[in-house]
Parts: structure tokens; sequence; C-alpha cells
């Protein structure tokens, strides 16, 4: 049988879906007292930063046809990379669970069921899209994606169409932290881009489509949540939905777009979920993570992401520094004969260390980069005092 490979708009479609999210509105809105151009500058300094993590990562898993979490055995070991894949199932039903929670509160802020009734249509739409398949979504994803744009440009207009300005309320952040806000958003998809990528006729081409879209449309979403939080102040989606007059189409906006995207987390938590554990089948993997999160967000009160955020970038940060390394500028042997690469291993807790030490001074480009930066020359210092004393 004849193995079916993803087109480029296809990538780009599925990655147009993952930027078009409430998560991203919200966090934009967290930029509203830097004024508005100031928070625009952050988002793009931010986004180029994180796209281009995003686009090495993406490349890595393309270029060997291995899933986001099999690339990391490449640099930390067949058992040291299982780490990581526990660390990103943790990470991916944490994102399940506020994804749902955040689509079901502001969905009963339009139309009120009630937050469990949506969070359980919320759910088995997620499933629904599940089971279909990532191969077999085009023509759905086609539909829903066109729906979606239409639906946020006038979004957009309604906001951005106010003569008046309101205040923005909130507490100050400063550009640095801003920044990383902004790097924090793509730098949560850089544990699930390969698993996208892998499937791609052209990797390469298909990462760069998949990066720039995501990167395009993940900034319109920033700024939709900052404008309206500057031009309408209010940062509550229902009720900037409810003032826009959007009325049906806002809730269309917001289970879809939570759908859209909720799904590539959950598919993804599946697939990490096989690096794991072999026999696991990761469609049903998937399906549990998305009941488990559904179950949370009736559950548990997920009204602020940015701590979970920076402990994304806190482990992930390192890792993609590690493999950009080894693959980019070392062109090293992989590392699956071993069952742990000790050294690799230590070069990322000394990365995650700093980064959570970097957290506390206010860097203009946030951490995420220099703690990236770092860690790559001390992987590259310690690789190269290696092989000279062999």
């Amino acid at each position: 049988m004849k193995e079916k490979y993803t087109s480029l708009f296809e990538n780009g479609l599925i990655w147009f879906g993952a930027a078009v999210s409430l998560a991203e509105i919200l966090t934009g809105t967290y930029f509203a007292p830097l004024g508005f151009s100031r928070g625009l500058l952050a988002i793009l300094v931010g986004h180029v930063i994180g796209c281009l993590m995003l686009f090495c990562a993406g490349v890595i898993g393309g270029s060997v046809r291995k899933s986001a979490m099999e690339t990391a055995k490449m640099s930390f070991g067949s058992k040291g990379g299982l780490l990581f894949s526990v660390l990103n199932i943790v990470q991916l039903v944490g994102w399940t669970a506020i994804m749902i929670y955040d689509g079901a509160l502001a969905a009963d802020g339009v139309i009120a069921a009630g937050k469990w009734i949506w969070c359980l249509l919320i759910g088995g739409l997620i499933i629904v899209w599940i089971v279909i398949g990532i191969e077999n979504l085009g023509k759905i994803n086609t539909v829903a994606m066109a729906a979606l744009l239409i639906l946020t440009v006038i979004l957009s207009f309604t906001i951005f169409g106010k003569d008046t300005m309101a205040s923005a309320g909130g507490d100050m952040m400063s550009f640095g932290a801003a920044v990383e806000l902004s790097v924090a958003m793509p730098l949560s998809w850089l544990p699930l881009i390969s698993d996208y990528t892998r499937e791609a006729k052209e990797p390469v081409k298909a990462t760069a489509v998949s990066a720039i879209v995501y990167g395009i449309v993940s900034c319109w979403m920033y700024v939709i949540g900052m404008g309206a939080a500057i031009f309408t102040g209010e940062s509550d989606i229902a009720q900037i939905m409810v003032k826009a007059g959007l009325g049906i189409a806002g809730l269309l906006i917001i289970v879809f777009s939570t759908v859209t995207t909720t799904f590539l987390d959950a598919y993804s938590a599946g697939i990490s979920s096989e690096s794991v554990f072999s026999k696991i089948n990761g469609k049903y993997a998937a399906i549990a993570v998305t009941i488990i999160g559904t179950i949370a967000a009736i559950v548990y009160p997920m009204d602020n992401i940015t701590d979970f955020l920076y402990l994304i970038g806190s482990v992930f940060a390192p890792m993609i520094a590690i493999q950009i390394a080894d693959f980019f500028l070392l062109k090293r042997a992989d590392s699956l004969g071993e069952a742990v690469d000790i050294t690799n291993a230590v070069i990322w807790v000394i990365g995650f260390v700093l980064y959570r030490i970097l957290m506390r001074i206010d860097i203009p480009v946030g951490n995420t980069l220099p703690d990236m930066v770092v860690t790559i020359l001390i992987c590259m210092i310690v690789r190269n005092v290696l092989k000279s004393k062999k």
C-alpha cells in the first residue's frame, strides 16, 4: 500500500489551525499595558526567535522521518529521550485541559448552556478529529480553516474599527518579559512539529511553510488580544465577541479554533506515548488524553497560564539547543546506541537551571535566546574537548 504524505498546503492548514487559538488571543491581552507599538514589537521579536527554533526542530524530524520525541532520542539516548517524551505528554495533557477550559468558558459567555456541557461538546469534537486522522483531514480542515479565516477577519475589523482607545489595565510587564511570553507560544509547539513534518511529501519546504504560517497567524492572534484589551478595554474573549455583535459567528470561532488547535495537542500526546510504550496505539492514547483533559477542564480552574508557558520554555529550550548543536553544527552520529547520553543530559540540566536563573533578569530579547546560545556553545566546547582527548 502506497504511503500517503501531506502536501505543503495541508501542512500550512494544520499550522493555521494551530495558531488560531484562544490561548494566543488571551496571552495577547497581557501585552496591553506596554502600549500598542512596544507590545507589537515584543510580539514580533518573540515570534521570530520562537519560529526559527520551530523551523530547526521541524527540519530535524522531517529529514530523518521521525516524530519529535524520537528525534530527542538521537541526542539523549534510547532511554534518555524517554524523559522528554514523558514531560511532553504531561505538557500536552495540560494544554489539552487548558484549551478545552478556555474554549468552554468563552463559549458559555456567549450562550450560557453550562461550562461542563461546552467542555463535553468540545472534547467530543476533538475525538472526532482524532478518529478521522491527520492524513484524511484535508477537505474538512480546508472548510474549517476558510470559515475561521473569514470570522477572524471580521473580529479584527470589529476590534480595530473602534475610534476610542480604552485604558489598558493589568500589571505592567517589562519588554523582555513580554518578548519571552511571545517566544513561549511557538516554543510550546516545538516538541510537536516533527510529528507532522515527518508525514510531509517535502519535509524541509513543509517545515518552512509550517513555521511561517504559524508565526504570521500567531502574531495576528496576539495582536487581536492586545488590540481588544487596548481598544475595547476588555480581555474576556466572550465579552469581546458579544460586544462585537458576532453572536453565533463568535461561538463558531471559539469552538472550532479550540478543536483545531487542541486536536494537535492530543494527537501528539498519542505519538509521544508510542515513544514511551511501544505497544500503545497512538490514536487510542490521543483519545484517552482528550478524555482526561476534558475531565480536568470541568473540575479545575485554569485561568493564568504564564507560569505553565515559562516551565515549558525551561524544559524544551535547552533540549532543542542540544539537538541543533548535534544535528546542524557538530553533525554528530546519533546516540541511539546508548541508553543515556550522559554528556548531553548534564548539559541539558545546566541549560534548564540557567533558564530559571535568567527568568529573574530582564533581558530585552527574553531569556530563551540567551539560554539556547549558551547551551549550544557549552555543547560544542564539551564535544570538541572530548573529541581531542580521544
